[in-house]
């Protein structure tokens, strides 16, 4: 347990999720390279520390609060990826394994200061989409002012979309169109106004949500526009991550 990271799993049950798909351990396992008893271990650990819900027999998918820990950690791989990719020319098969040991020294400010450095790429080498900023910029002109406000480590942010029934945030910000935001806004979803998740099915339909002691529902089309701080007391993650068995020597 003490040479598997958190954010490997995390990572990991992203890719799954991404997909629109629950995380077998048995598939886990394979991915990670490591024995499925030791999977169920760290998937019951990541589900006590509130970052994953597990289905018995089908598969666990991330919390809000796993996932924008995920996004964080999956946004940095790919922009790392993209970087060894198109300025140091590394060869395709190789820029996963360079990115895997790379990701998880990189700072929040680093990873800000590659994205603004390689103009906002919108995707990995092999085509994979990189996770929205986690900050309120339009463009990359806005990044250092953001960063700075920021300070040197983001909070964690993900869209509505991604919050599970009973977990809690606040809106940050809202991105998208003119008319989708003035939609959203509307509705109440302001910056700054605390939100809860009522009700939501993993990966798809509509969700519904509490704000100001109303319920309210709307598309996860929407909820999509909608970023939130993900309330993160205690910060269980903030640990040292060891790099994982996929890190090894024979890795490569």
């Amino acid at each position: 347990m003490g040479s598997e990271s958190v954010e490997e799993y995390l990572e990991a049950i992203y890719g799954f999720n991404e997909q629109g798909e629950l995380a077998k351990n048995q598939e886990l396992s394979e991915k990670l390279k490591v024995s499925p008893p030791s999977v169920t271990q760290m998937i019951k650990r990541l589900a006590d520390e509130g970052l994953v819900e597990y289905e018995p027999y089908k598969g666990a998918y991330l919390t809000g609060k796993g996932m924008a820990l995920a996004q964080k950690v999956v946004r940095k791989h790919r922009l790392i990826e993209r970087f060894l990719y198109d300025f140091l020319k590394l060869p395709l098969e190789k820029v996963h394994a360079e990115a895997c040991r790379m990701e998880h020294g990189i700072s929040d400010e680093a990873a800000v200061a590659l994205c603004k450095a390689m103009n906002n790429p919108e995707t990995c080498p092999d085509d994979d989409p990189i996770p929205d900023c986690p900050l309120n910029v339009e463009s990359c002109s806005e990044c250092e002012e953001a960063r700075e406000a920021a300070g040197p480590e983001h909070p964690l942010t993900t869209q509505l979309s991604h919050l599970k029934p009973g977990e809690e945030g606040r809106v940050t910000f809202i991105r998208g169109g003119r008319q989708a935001s003035q939609r959203i806004m509307d509705m109440g979803l302001t910056p700054g106004t605390h939100v809860k998740m009522v009700k939501a099915a993993p990966f798809r339909g509509p969700v519904e949500v509490e704000v100001r002691g109303t319920s309210l529902a709307l598309g996860r089309g929407l909820a999509n526009h909608v970023f939130i701080d993900v309330d993160d007391e205690g910060k269980p993650w903030l640990r040292t991550h060891p790099h994982g068995p996929h890190h090894g020597k024979n890795s490569d």
